[in-house]
């Protein structure tokens, strides 16, 4: 396994993420030596659409992508939906992409990515129903358990966490991309 020690990651999410999206991907990269941070709009603890509570650690209003390594953006239609609604969690996604840093995201989750507008040319896959979304905002949509494109790593549902935590732990080990931008 990659050894991802000293690093810091942070997890944007907010009530009704999807809790294995969340769970899986943070023990992930605590396991591997990473610290994680939950990050989000909310400002206590937020809770999973199947009951996880999970505390927040830093309001996003407060938080930098300069204090970071990585992104991890857990899906779930109702977190994502009013993540890509709140500007402090768009400009937060976004600036890991100017700053070249791998960023994951799983599900839903990729609609942030669409408002922060950083999707265009890049191939990703998600939850098959943002297929035309993705599509019309210039993305590559391809239907794979695990896509890798320069630091942006992107899967499609809970079934796929296996080869989604591999693969973002991998690309965070790898630091910076130049090719990941905005």
């Amino acid at each position: 396994m990659t050894s991802i020690s000293d690093t810091k990651v942070a997890f944007l999410a907010m009530n009704g993420f999807e809790d294995s999206e969340l769970t899986e991907p943070w023990r992930a990269v605590t396991d591997a030596g990473g610290a994680a941070t939950m990050v989000s709009p909310e400002s206590s603890e937020i809770t999973g659409k199947n009951g996880h509570a999970q505390p927040v650690d830093l309001a996003v209003a407060s938080a930098s992508a300069d204090d970071f390594d990585a992104l991890v953006l857990p899906g779930g239609v109702v977190n994502a939906d009013h993540l890509r609604m709140d500007r402090d969690s768009i400009d937060f996604a976004r600036a890991f992409f100017e700053q070249h840093k791998p960023v994951g995201v799983i599900c839903h989750g990729a609609w942030i990515l669409i408002e922060a507008g950083v999707v265009d040319g890049r191939t990703l896959t998600s939850y098959p129903s943002l297929t035309t979304d993705l599509r019309n905002a210039g993305a590559n949509w391809v239907d794979e358990e695990v896509v890798v494109d320069a630091g942006l790593v992107s899967s499609r549902t809970p079934d796929d966490l296996p080869a989604f935590c591999a693969k973002v732990v991998e690309e965070i080990g790898e630091g910076r991309h130049r090719e990941q931008h905005a």
